[in-house]
């Protein structure tokens, strides 16, 4: 049951915002910059029981992959800017996202030993 309601609503808020950004590009990006995904993993995980230390890890990993993101965006960003088609972008865009990530994790278990 937790599934199709979590299926549902997660289609419903991407189809709200989708149609904002259609008609209000700007108001749209900001509205989907917002952190819903994270809030909404958030509340499932405690409304089906995850323990606080599991949500919180859940947490950690959220702000740990936001500086990739970060590059992710202006990546697709400059892409579109340069009138690069979607595909590219996109590839280009979670290339970007991965190799951020490789190097940030690279520079974090650095750091920790």
């Amino acid at each position: 049951m937790y599934m199709l309601i979590k299926i549902f609503s997660s289609a419903a808020i991407i189809g709200i915002i989708t149609e904002l950004a259609r008609r209000f590009p700007v108001y749209g990006g900001m509205i989907a910059a917002l952190p819903l995904v994270s809030l909404l993993s958030i509340i499932w995980l405690s409304v089906q029981g995850e323990s606080a230390q599991n949500v919180t890890r859940f947490t950690l990993g959220v702000l740990s992959g936001l500086p990739a993101t970060i590059v992710m965006l202006l990546v697709f960003y400059t892409a579109f800017k340069h009138a690069i088609q979607l595909p590219l972008a996109i590839i280009m865009g979670i290339a970007a996202w991965g190799i951020f990530l490789l190097i940030q994790n690279y520079f974090m278990q650095s750091f920790i030993r």
